[in-house]
């Protein structure tokens, strides 16, 4: 999907082949700690299992060694396909012709309301729904339902509430990292402009870069509550919530210097150049986007830590916000063993085993900081934890496609329309809920 790459105590899996078990102890330990034998201890020996995600390349390679994990605790064995970007590309001819794979990774939650309405999912056993409860809270799981049945379990997070930064740019100037909205507008991206360096790369031509900035200001300003029914479009994009986040927003948009190229260069600007901008041709001191900016700095010489600094997105109300993107187990076969690797991949042992590979974040609430490979990523973990009830999904990735999803329509076409005029708040405003109430109908 267009947000590119930036979480899991195990029930015993013998408990799952028998139908009882205390459901804390990891796969093959209770027979194995009991007496029993080794094919006890490896319940699902002889049973193969596909497993389809659009990962490839290093995410790839990453999540093998946690199949391997899996593998290595149950006996079974676990083939992995990679559904490329398009994942509703490659899994609809697949579910048509009666041959889905056993587990699928859905890169947008959306995907788990279509595929249910097609009966295309297998609701999630008693077991994986209590790794879910235990490790996770309750917004994930009413993420991951539909039609009052538990589909999915995020396993896979992005960390989308930050603000990458140039150490040398803020030194010369003498800027800070900003804790609050006010002052990243009334201090540090004005100390930055007062230096002669635009405080700004915005990436305004990838529409869905706009989208992820009013998600932050929104959730901090109007709160989860808020965030929660306009996600469902159960309050209009009129209302007053909207409007006090689309005036903050204005605060950068209305002010060229803010920008690099003023609002026609941000326009013209797509993710990741504008990270390219800020880090490589250093005209420019930040860029407001997710974790995977790590993964454009490429030739930039600009290391995660030192050149390449983060803050969390600031405050711009009472809530810290943090907004995830990420990806979505679900069972689309009645398998022996389908239940069993959803059930390891929302645990807390499946998400330290994926914890400790490179590009990983997880939301489950159970697994330790301590696990990850990195400063960045243990630093990024922590804020999902601390954030606690308050962590909400990709607004618009929840939001129908039309809407929060396609190139120069709805909330991308509405967005980049007010970077271009951002005093034209009320008809924004008019704009967006037009759109979204038609979106929302279909």
């Amino acid at each position: 999907m267009r947000k590119l790459p930036i979480p899991i105590a195990l029930l015993a899996l013998a408990a799952v082949a028998c139908g009882g078990g205390t459901g804390d102890e990891p796969a093959g330990q209770a027979s194995a700690s009991s007496g029993g034998d080794a094919a006890a201890a490896k319940p699902l020996e002889g049973v193969t299992i596909e497993v389809a995600a659009k990962w490839t390349g290093d995410e790839q390679t990453n999540f093998e060694q946690v199949l391997k994990a899996f593998q290595d605790k149950t006996g079974a064995t676990v083939t992995y396909a990679s559904t490329g970007e398009d994942t509703g590309a490659y899994l609809g001819p697949r579910i048509q012709g009666g041959n889905p794979p056993d587990v699928a990774i859905l890169p947008q939650p959306g995907l788990v309301q279509q595929y249910a309405d097609e009966n295309a999912l297998k609701p999630l056993s008693a077991e994986v729904q209590a790794q879910i409860d235990q490790n996770y809270t309750p917004y994930w799981k009413e993420l991951g339902s539909a039609n009052g049945q538990v589909y999915g379990v995020l396993v896979k997070a992005a960390h989308k509430s930050l603000i990458w930064y140039r150490q040398s740019a803020f030194d010369d100037a003498g800027a800070q990292p900003a804790t609050t909205w006010d002052d990243l507008i009334g201090k540090t991206a004005q100390t930055l402009s007062d230096s002669g360096i635009a405080p700004f790369a915005l990436c305004g031509a990838s529409g869905w870069t706009l989208t992820d900035l009013f998600e932050n200001v929104y959730l901090s300003s109007a709160g989860p509550e808020n965030y929660d029914k306009l996600s469902k479009h159960e309050i209009p994009w009129t209302d007053p919530t909207v409007t006090t986040a689309l005036e903050k927003m204005a605060q950068i948009f209305g002010k060229k210097e803010f920008m690099l190229g003023g609002s026609s260069g941000a326009l013209q600007t797509d993710f990741p150049t504008c990270v390219t901008q800020v880090y490589a041709q250093k005209k420019a001191a930040m860029v407001i986007e997710a974790d995977f900016v790590a993964a454009s700095l490429g030739q930039s010489g600009a290391e995660v830590g030192q050149e390449a600094q983060i803050m969390p997105f600031p405050k711009a109300g009472d809530t810290a916000p943090v907004v995830l993107g990420g990806d979505v187990a679900v069972v689309m076969k009645d398998s022996k063993g389908a239940q069993a690797l959803v059930e390891f991949l929302a645990s807390k042992e499946g998400g330290e085993v994926w914890a400790k590979q490179p590009g990983y974040l997880s939301p489950n609430r159970n697994v330790s900081p301590d696990n990850y490979p990195s400063d960045l990523t243990r630093q990024l973990a922590q804020t999902i934890i601390s954030a606690g009830e308050a962590v909400r999904y990709d607004m618009s990735d929840l939001a129908p496609s039309a809407f929060g999803g396609t190139d120069g329509k709805g909330e991308w076409k509405q967005l980049q329309d007010f970077l271009r005029n951002p005093s034209d708040v009320k008809g924004a405003q008019e704009k967006l809920e037009a759109d979204a109430a038609k979106a929302f109908k279909k």
